[in-house]
């Protein structure tokens, strides 16, 4: 089994944990309420629909603004071709967007605001 992609993931609970009803979790990733309900109730669950549960609510990732042009861009980043440097420049930027968010989020100033104003 692939550790990145675990197949005992229990739905219900990532589902309730989300505060969403079934039709709200399930239709980001194309299934609809009955059938995310049998995968609640112990029904297996085909790997590509664990991987995508995984990638849109563990992750985060809003699969429906993936197009051409960006899924080229993810290759690139999971692929070793791409420099060390140049990735964590990256992963940086992506921290920096990430700390942006959650402090508009929750109405506080950003994190470089606050250290301007001291």
């Amino acid at each position: 089994m692939n550790a990145a992609f675990p197949q005992n993931l229990n739905v219900r609970t990532m589902r309730n944990n989300a505060g969403q009803n079934q039709s709200q979790f399930w239709e980001p990733i194309g299934i609809t309420q009955s059938g995310g309900s049998r995968y609640e109730s112990g029904r297996s669950m085909p790997k590509p629909v664990a991987a995508l549960v995984r990638l849109v609510h563990q992750l985060g990732i809003d699969i429906s603004k993936v197009n051409a042009d960006k899924a080229s861009m993810i290759r690139l980043l999971l692929s070793d071709q791409i420099d060390p440097e140049v990735l964590a420049a990256l992963r940086k930027l992506a921290a920096t967007a990430q700390a942006l968010e959650q402090a508009a989020a929750s109405d506080a100033p950003p994190p470089d605001s606050q250290s301007a104003a001291a």
